[in-house]
């Protein structure tokens, strides 16, 4: 942790100047949790867009607003890709970008995707991963101008699984406190779900996350534990939803039931369903009736104070 706080003053001081993204890791190199030795590397590939497959060493990415315009608010950002791969700027870096001209720290994780080949209990390293980058950033809330009780997530697709995951298993015990930062909570302040995977255990799953993440044969508990509108109490955080009709990757009924939950668990939701958008519209930036998702969460998220 030294080394990272060293990274972490020199950037601060030159925040300003250079107006730059500083990236952390989220574990000491020799000290991320449930990895095993491999010859298993990560891979980046760009075609339109920029995805990374197969994370070794995960991170965060953080993105910050000039002070005079910080809310105090920040969003920890978790792009979507099946639990396959990570659509890194489609639903990363550009969503923190964005962010900022909202006065909004945007903080991109780089999570690991679960994998039989560098990992052990694969099932629960993205929670464990999303967990600890919570738990960082609220740790060092006072460098980044943060708020620590206004730090929200933001999820897209098999991402917004993950963050749905972390916003009802925040206080799920997976991985061993290796430092102080491990001392604060994991529970996000409230939740943005675009698209979001949700339902593991009927016609409305999208197998391809669900098998991923948990394999072929994963039984029923394990997969009613990450159905995540199962997993929704009074403590989950206030969420905001959007998702498309017509959706055919991960159907709308992953919205709606989980929307479902939080109405019966008397938790503070509001969904938007639009009639056309398909799946992975990231920002809709050229579609205008779709791109109005951004300022109804914005307006969502000034409600929130």
């Amino acid at each position: 942790m030294f080394r990272i706080g060293i990274v972490l003053m020199v950037w601060v001081m030159g925040f300003n100047v250079h107006a730059q993204a500083v990236v952390m890791p989220l574990w000491p190199k020799d000290k991320i949790p449930n990895r095993i030795s491999s010859d298993e590397k990560e891979v980046r590939t760009v075609d339109g867009i920029l995805r990374i497959a197969k994370v070794q060493e995960p991170s965060i990415e953080i993105y910050l607003p000039a002070k005079s315009n910080a809310t105090g608010q920040a969003m920890l950002i978790f792009p979507g890709g099946g639990y396959g791969i990570l659509a890194y700027d489609w639903e990363g870096t550009d969503i923190a970008k964005f962010l900022n001209g909202k006065g909004i720290a945007g903080v991109v994780v780089k999570y690991r995707l679960p994998s039989s080949v560098s990992q052990k209990d694969k099932h629960n390293v993205p929670l464990i991963d999303a967990q600890r980058a919570l738990r960082l950033v609220r740790s060092r809330a006072g460098d980044f101008n943060i708020d620590p009780g206004k730090i929200g997530i933001l999820g897209f697709s098999a991402g917004g699984h993950l963050a749905s995951t972390l916003g009802t298993h925040f206080d799920e015990k997976v991985y061993e406190p290796l430092d102080e930062a491990d001392q604060q909570s994991a529970r996000p302040d409230f939740m943005a779900l675009g698209y979001p995977v949700i339902v593991f255990s009927n016609e409305a799953s999208h197998k391809g996350s669900q098998t991923n993440l948990l394999g072929d044969d994963p039984g029923p508990e394990r997969v009613a534990h990450f159905s995540n509108e199962k997993q929704v109490t009074s403590h989950t955080p206030p969420t905001f939803l959007f998702h498309a009709m017509d959706d055919k990757a991960v159907p709308v009924e992953n919205s709606l039931l989980f929307f479902q939950a939080l109405k019966d668990n008397g938790v503070p939701a509001t969904l938007h369903v639009y009639p056309k958008g398909g799946h992975g519209f990231s920002l809709a930036r050229k579609d205008p009736h779709l791109r109005g998702w951004t300022e109804r969460m914005f307006e969502w998220m000034e409600s929130l104070d």
